[in-house]
């Protein structure tokens, strides 16, 4: 009688087990891989950066003395000795544009930061409490944007009068309405959020929402609004500037430079030129570096 042979089960190798790790959706170098693939913004950047540093080595980078006159050599065409010509009182124009751009980065940053400083309190306070003050604060809000920007901008410079820090002050004053509308949109929306009632809940106050909850999650539309206003507040300096309103002569500014330059427009076109495209490629930059922050930092294009 023949037996069956019995099936012996043999201990098969397990196969290693792999760990899939799922993609990264916050932190510094995701948002650098996000920022990074827009390569318009990435041109941008850079080119932000370098006027930053042309900007703050400007006194060891310009050729010449930029408010010193050389009557000797008066409207001078580019050459050698002046790559970017002189103007009417023989002042080289690389130096002053090279020193103008630490003017009109510093309205840019200053005009925005005056804007933030007092635009974001008023919003946040205004979206977290409503009620009259809420009402009030949007009226005035209302008002001012009803006004064109170059407008009410004149109009202040008129009140408090003529130079760079009052333009500053004007500049800032105008792009306040916008931070205040956007950082009191924000609130209302993460105001009823899930995280403010759980803090509510465990006995935080409205301190300690505002500040550890609702304004670290609206930083990221602020901070772009921010870059793109920079670029329109160089606009607005040099626009300033041009009608004799913004920065005082014998200070190099971009504004300033192609004030002096008109009646030179024909035999001297570099007067305009160069102080032209320097305003031209700051603000283009900026604006793609905004374009591109947007893009990285807004989670409904992730």
């Amino acid at each position: 009688m023949m037996r069956t042979p019995r099936l012996v089960d043999v201990a098969l190798p397990a196969e290693p087990i792999r760990i899939v790790r799922a993609p990264r959706t916050h932190g510094f170098r995701y948002l650098l891989r996000r920022y990074a693939r827009n390569r318009l913004a990435l041109v941008g950047l850079w080119v932000v950066l370098l006027i930053v540093v042309l900007a703050v080595f400007a006194s060891w980078i310009a050729p010449y003395n930029p408010i010193k006159p050389d009557f000797f050599n008066t409207l001078a065409a580019p050459s050698s000795n002046h790559l970017m010509g002189t103007d009417d009182l023989g002042r080289d124009v690389l130096s002053r544009v090279l020193f103008g751009t630490r003017i009109s980065l510093l309205a840019g940053v200053i005009s925005v930061g005056i804007a933030v400083l007092i635009g974001l309190p008023l919003g946040l306070i205004s979206g977290f409490y409503r009620g009259r003050l809420d009402d009030v604060l949007m009226r005035v809000t209302d008002a001012m944007l009803s006004f064109p920007f170059l407008v009410l901008a004149l109009a202040l410079v008129a009140v408090l009068g003529a130079g760079l820090d009052r333009a500053m002050i004007a500049i800032g004053i105008v792009f306040m309405p916008a931070f205040i509308r956007l950082s009191r949109g924000q609130v209302l929306s993460e105001r009823e959020a899930n995280y403010v009632e759980a803090a509510r809940a465990m006995g935080a106050g409205d301190g300690r929402i505002i500040l550890k909850h609702i304004l670290p999650n609206i930083l990221s539309p602020m901070l772009v609004q921010a870059s793109l206003s920079t670029a329109a507040a160089i606009t607005a300096e040099a626009t300033l500037s041009f009608l004799g309103l913004g920065t005082q002569p014998p200070t190099p500014s971009w504004g300033s430079m192609l004030n002096f330059a008109q009646p030179y427009l024909s035999t001297a076109p570099w007067m305009s030129i160069y102080p032209g495209l320097a305003i031209f490629i700051t603000v283009l930059a900026l604006n793609l570096l905004g374009d591109g922050l947007r893009e990285a930092l807004d989670p409904r294009l992730r």
